[in-house]
Protein backbone atom coordinates (compact mmCIF):
# COMPACT_ATOMS: atom_id res chain seq x y z
CA UNK A 1 0.00 0.00 0.00
CA UNK A 2 1.17 3.24 -0.79
CA UNK A 3 1.82 6.16 1.32
CA UNK A 4 -1.00 8.22 0.04
CA UNK A 5 -3.82 5.27 0.65
CA UNK A 6 -2.42 4.73 3.95
CA UNK A 7 -2.56 8.19 4.57
CA UNK A 8 -6.29 8.26 2.96
CA UNK A 9 -7.41 5.18 4.81
CA UNK A 10 -6.25 6.95 7.97
CA UNK A 11 -8.15 10.22 7.51
CA UNK A 12 -11.33 8.34 6.55
CA UNK A 13 -10.95 6.20 10.35
CA UNK A 14 -10.38 9.37 11.94
CA UNK A 15 -12.95 10.82 10.60
CA UNK A 16 -15.15 7.49 11.70
CA UNK A 17 -14.05 7.96 15.10
CA UNK A 18 -14.80 11.45 15.73
CA UNK A 19 -18.52 10.63 14.33
CA UNK A 20 -18.64 7.72 16.50
CA UNK A 21 -16.91 9.97 19.89
CA UNK A 22 -18.44 13.32 19.97
CA UNK A 23 -21.52 14.30 20.45
CA UNK A 24 -23.71 15.68 17.73
CA UNK A 25 -22.11 18.74 17.22
CA UNK A 26 -20.85 18.02 13.63
CA UNK A 27 -23.90 16.85 11.64
CA UNK A 28 -22.89 14.41 9.33
CA UNK A 29 -20.07 15.92 8.51
CA UNK A 30 -17.75 13.42 9.77
CA UNK A 31 -20.07 10.46 7.38
CA UNK A 32 -19.81 12.55 4.71
CA UNK A 33 -15.62 13.38 5.07
CA UNK A 34 -15.33 9.74 5.54
CA UNK A 35 -17.31 8.28 2.83
CA UNK A 36 -14.76 11.00 0.52
CA UNK A 37 -11.84 9.26 2.00
CA UNK A 38 -12.76 5.83 1.63
CA UNK A 39 -13.57 6.53 -1.93
CA UNK A 40 -9.85 8.32 -2.58
CA UNK A 41 -8.65 5.54 -1.27
CA UNK A 42 -10.45 2.77 -2.98
CA UNK A 43 -9.03 4.95 -5.99
CA UNK A 44 -5.43 5.02 -4.61
CA UNK A 45 -5.34 1.22 -4.40
CA UNK A 46 -6.36 0.50 -7.63
CA UNK A 47 -3.86 3.22 -9.22
CA UNK A 48 -1.34 1.61 -6.92
CA UNK A 49 -1.58 -2.08 -7.97
CA UNK A 50 -1.61 -0.57 -11.91
CA UNK A 51 1.77 0.82 -11.66
CA UNK A 52 3.85 -2.23 -10.30
CA UNK A 53 7.83 -2.04 -9.76
CA UNK A 54 9.60 -4.70 -11.56
CA UNK A 55 13.18 -5.28 -10.11
CA UNK A 56 13.99 -7.68 -12.72
CA UNK A 57 14.06 -4.65 -15.81
CA UNK A 58 17.24 -4.76 -17.35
Amino acid sequence: MSKIALALLMLALSSLALDVFTSNEFGNLPLIAAAVFFACWLVALLLGRRFKFDPQLR
